[in-house]
């Protein structure tokens, strides 16, 4: 239950609108029902509960709905009202709301995973929900047999996934950092590629099937963009969050990306510019700059009669540097580098003031956000996280909308 935070004055930040408080553990999922002031939440209370939109401004449960294991993912398909609920036993259950949504029927329960499911996609396409668990595998079941079709194994955790309907393809990113390509089939799949670019484990991701764009975020504060239809392997990489990205959407009416992270963090990225991708990072043995040894040179430490340095890297142009030739900080937006990174002088140097400018902005959740939904056309934004309480935003004046309407007085 929660009260109208605040109405919706016209600024450059997020606006609470509302909180909604009554969970009695972590809120694993929240989304916002189309056309609807209400949202849907699965907890690891065991409860699935559809909170509607009274005449008061508060929110009640007009769905409380227990279920026999926590609840760790969600799948929501409007126009069917399927429900799609991934728990901590491994197991997912399929339920129907009703069109008042007042009520929910059990449908099936597919035995999807041998432990907890950790991400999950509903296809009405292929007639498939499409799952990833901590038993290290992906599986895609049979909606309508309700039958195992298929299942492969990783080598590490499968901790999020997204699926092009069109094609069946399935993007699997892991605990180890690593992000697999499966072309899915009935009865067999085959594996296409694999990316690898992030140093921890992957924690969201998005798939954008207009501009066949991959966007992933991991532990290690970064997010990558992959360019999948480029077919170059053109990568972007974003950094601004000081914590684990834990949440990421991207909005193909005003080309925007926002990423929420483990510490509350609100980014909103501006993905419509012409981005430069970041080096690779060289190897020496000794600093591309003055030439003094690193401290594994033992032998030009030797002639030189002098200490090894530790190796450095300079972001923009990805050379093997030392400390003091690296002394120097700057910001570089068109990298993806939000905040000051360590830079060689002659590189700080060639960087102008206007090459500084952000092309993103961020903003304070004030709770950690572990799920995050995002409805355009009423610039609407629903956080969810451990503190159990989930957060209604207005995002008009952050990312834009189609038809800023907001909700409406039921």
């Amino acid at each position: 239950m929660a009260a109208e935070i605040h109405s919706r004055p016209q600024t450059s930040r997020p606006v609470l609108l509302n909180k909604i408080e009554g969970h009695t553990d972590a809120v694993t999922a929240a989304v916002l029902i189309p056309k609807e002031d209400g949202v849907i939440t699965v907890s690891e209370d065991r409860t699935i509960r559809v909170w509607l939109k009274r005449d008061s401004g508060q929110y009640w449960p007009s769905i409380f709905h227990t279920v026999s294991s926590p609840c760790s993912c969600m799948s929501y398909h409007h126009d069917s009202r399927r429900i799609f609920i991934g728990q901590d036993n491994g197991a997912v259950v399929e339920f129907l709301i009703s069109e008042d949504f007042n009520k929910m029927n059990h449908v099936k329960t597919y035995p999807a995973h041998q432990s907890r499911v950790s991400d999950m996609v509903f296809s009405l396409e292929s007639e498939w929900v499409v799952s990833t668990g901590h038993d290290k595998s992906v599986s895609w079941m049979c909606i309508k047999s309700g039958s195992m079709l298929g299942r492969h194994y990783f080598t590490a955790w499968a901790s999020c996934l997204q699926y092009d309907h069109d094609t069946q393809h399935a993007f699997v990113g892991d605990c180890s950092g690593q992000i697999t390509l499966l072309k899915l089939e009935a009865q067999t799949y085959s594996i296409i590629t694999t990316l690898k670019g992030h140093e921890g484990s992957i924690a969201a991701l998005w798939w954008d099937p207009v501009q066949r764009l991959l966007f992933s975020g991991a532990s290690d504060h970064s997010v990558i963009m992959w360019d999948i239809g480029g077919l170059k392997g053109r990568t972007l990489l974003l950094q601004g969050h000081h914590e684990k990205v834990q949440a990421l959407k991207y909005l193909q009416l005003t080309r925007q990306l926002v990423s929420c992270s483990a510490d509350g963090g609100i980014a909103v990225w501006s993905m419509d510019v012409q981005r430069t991708e970041a080096p690779q990072w060289l190897e020496s043995d000794s600093c591309q700059k003055c030439e003094q040894p690193f401290f594994w040179n033992i032998k030009q430490m030797w002639d030189n009669k002098t200490l090894g340095l530790r190796q450095h890297h300079c972001r923009k142009c990805g050379k093997a540097v030392c400390g003091k030739c690296s002394s120097k900080r700057s910001t570089f937006p068109i990298m993806g580098f939000e905040f000051p990174v360590r830079v060689c002088d002659a590189c700080f140097d060639s960087i102008k003031d206007e090459d500084r400018s952000p092309l993103a902005s961020f903003h304070e959740g004030k709770h950690n956000i572990a799920h995050m939904d995002l409805d355009q056309t009423r610039g609407l934004m629903v956080t969810c996280g451990s503190d159990r309480v989930v957060k209604i935003w207005d995002m008009t004046q952050v990312v834009g909308c189609s038809l800023a309407t907001g909700f409406s007085a039921r």
